[in-house]
């Protein structure tokens, strides 16, 4: 058995110290060692075994941390993290209070730019190529690793249009699997897959149209190819962009075969890449489900229906209206601006449109919500899925600033739905026709009711715009919840020795608020406790202090939520407990009220 070479690499200049015929050894423990941990530990799979033999060239070659290494989005970031001084933590990435799934400025120096969205790292890495001219250090490399997916954004067009009119030393390396997390699409991808197959003519070349040094592409699994094209690339000065091939998943045969699977999937054999199943028997139905379930049944009864998501048929759940109406349905890949104003196109015709987009990335379209979505009041449905802490991913995914980043644009109704049957009744509602735009959140993972499928999906009930629901009554405290954690409320509230305590009321809706109910409320309760997975500066908490101030009342509002800070990652029940709003939290809340 080969010596390990892996267990004595702490930082790239060890790396470096290894004669070039080592580096597939390197690449063989470095692939065994992610597979075993992401097989106990879960996380992100695919996208790191994919860029192995990339990843050592880039330090094998290259003076990191000196030299600047950016991964775009950074699912494919755990062999870095790896051979920058991080082995030993390894086990505990994603984990509360362990190292991040993402490249981290304030974890590592060889972590160049924070990333967990798309598209960022050309961009970034252009701004540091001019900000080193600048300072007259013309030797200093930058380099923004991004994948097919990810270079099909709008931004990284930006970046690419940009660097081609600079004398900047930037390296673009294109790291070409054909698939994000779902498989890429558009226009783009097949130019990618005519370039790979020699059908382009390289007079064709769009990236030297702009003005780039293209090379490629060249097999990024063999080690050194890869690596004798960065030695010569080190030496040419000005913006240059390297094509490589590689397979997501590389090394694990599963992981190959199916790759969206793979992208993170949970627990597995690390042998034999089996995964562990979890038994779904007798569990309540994902959220992204009921999504996806009850627009496929509305849109079978309603033609004039659309789906938009941007990149994210399975994660989003609208992959079961693309198989059945692929010309009603549309994946438009990594491009949330354009998700938004191509739904806004879409109502002026008309048409119904669901845009589902997860809740962090919609914050990649503001301008669009308010400029033509809201401005036009143009009824789009803007399904957020996702909202709330989400977990793992941590700080950059978390869908937590939505209700505050929506509230206070004209014309936007906001809805959170308590449970999955108050989500397909919103669904139901919002198609049979609104005056305005309307956004519903609603959080990753399950619902509360088991029987979902067989008992009431396609049984819709319309839910009265802007009313809010009493779930119970009480005498002393009245809270209002936003929103599926308010069955936090209910379970805390079952356990207090005196419920009759404590009202609670569901204020499903932030945009409009029921201000009749409020006005009962606030003539009636003296403390009043509001409760959301959103963060209290400008959420649905500040709405109901702004109510108060407005008309003069004096009851104390306690405003609980997710802190003024990112949270970072963990569990989605240990975030809860750190911002105080799980179920023992607000127990131990009740039972001093």
């Amino acid at each position: 058995m080969k010596n390990s070479l892996l267990s004595n690499i702490n930082n790239p200049t060890d790396l470096r110290l290894l004669d070039k015929a080592q580096l597939p050894q390197v690449a063989q423990e470095l692939r065994d060692f992610i597979i075993d941990i992401v097989a106990v530990k879960e996380g992100h799979l695919g996208a790191s075994l994919g860029v192995i033999e990339l990843t050592i060239a880039l330090h094998y070659v290259f003076d990191t941390p000196n030299d600047l290494l950016i991964w775009d989005v950074g699912h494919q970031a755990y062999g870095h993290k790896i051979l920058t001084g991080r082995r030993e933590s390894f086990h505990t990435n994603r984990q509360l209070g362990g190292i991040s799934g993402f490249p981290k400025r304030s974890e590592s120096i060889y972590d160049a730019f924070g990333v967990g969205h798309s598209s960022t790292s050309i961009s970034a890495a252009l701004g540091m190529a001019i900000s080193s001219n600048l300072k007259g250090d013309f030797k200093k490399q930058h380099i923004a690793v991004i994948g097919d997916a990810s270079i099909a954004s709008g931004m990284a067009f930006e970046g690419l249009n940009h660097a081609g009119v600079t004398d900047a030393n930037l390296l673009v390396i294109l790291n070409d699997n054909a698939i994000g997390i779902d498989p890429s699409v558009g226009a783009l991808k097949q130019y990618l897959t005519a370039v790979k197959e020699g059908k382009n003519p390289r007079q064709n070349n769009m990236i030297k149209s702009l003005n780039f040094n293209y090379s490629g592409p060249i097999d990024g699994h063999n080690i050194f190819a890869v690596v004798k094209e960065l030695k010569r690339l080190q030496k040419i000065k000005g913006p240059k962009f390297l094509h490589i091939i590689t397979t997501k998943g590389k090394g694990l045969q599963q992981a190959e075969k199916d790759q969206v699977k793979y992208h993170a999937p949970g627990k597995f054999d690390a042998v034999t890449g089996e995964i562990y199943l979890k038994s779904e028997e007798n569990l309540p139905p994902k959220y992204q489900d009921v999504f996806g379930y009850t627009v496929l049944d509305l849109a079978r009864k309603n033609e004039k229906i659309i789906g938009i998501t941007p990149a994210m048929p399975s994660g989003s759940s609208l992959k079961f209206m693309m198989d059945a109406f692929p010309k009603r349905a549309f994946d438009v890949g990594i491009a949330e601006q354009h998700a938004v104003t191509l739904a806004a196109g879409m109502a002026t015709q008309g048409m119904i449109v669901y845009c589902n987009i997860y809740s962090t990335f919609l914050q990649r379209a503001y301008d669009q919500i308010i400029h033509d979505v809201a401005l036009q009041n143009l009824p789009v449905i803007f399904c957020l899925d996702r909202a709330g802490l989400v977990g793992e991913d941590g700080a950059t995914h978390h869908g937590v600033f939505d209700l505050a980043y929506l509230r206070c644009i004209p014309n936007m109704i906001i809805y959170a739905p308590n449970d999955e049957i108050a989500l397909q009744n919103i669904l139901y509602t919002a198609q049979l026709g609104l005056n305005h735009p309307i956004a519903i959140r609603y959080p990753r993972g399950r619902g509360v009711s088991a029987n979902w499928q067989t008992q009431h999906h396609g049984k819709y009930e319309k839910i009265e715009i802007g009313k809010s629901i009493c779930i119970k009554e009480g005498y002393k405290v009245a809270v209002l919840s936003n929103g599926t954690i308010g069955n936090n409320v209910s379970m805390a509230m079952s356990k207090i020795k005196h419920p009759e305590n404590i009202a609670h009321y569901d204020f499903s809706f932030v945009k409009p608020l029921d201000e009749k109910a409020l006005n009962t409320i606030f003539n009636e309760f003296t403390t009043i406790i509001t409760i959301e997975d959103g963060v209290v500066k400008g959420g649905f908490g500040s709405a109901i202090l702004e109510f108060a101030s407005e008309n003069n009342y004096t009851s104390k509002v306690m405003v609980l939520g997710i802190p003024d800070e990112f949270i970072e990652h963990g569990t989605v029940a240990e975030l809860q407990q750190y911002c105080k709003i799980d179920v023992k939290s607000l127990e131990l809340l009740f039972s001093s009220c």
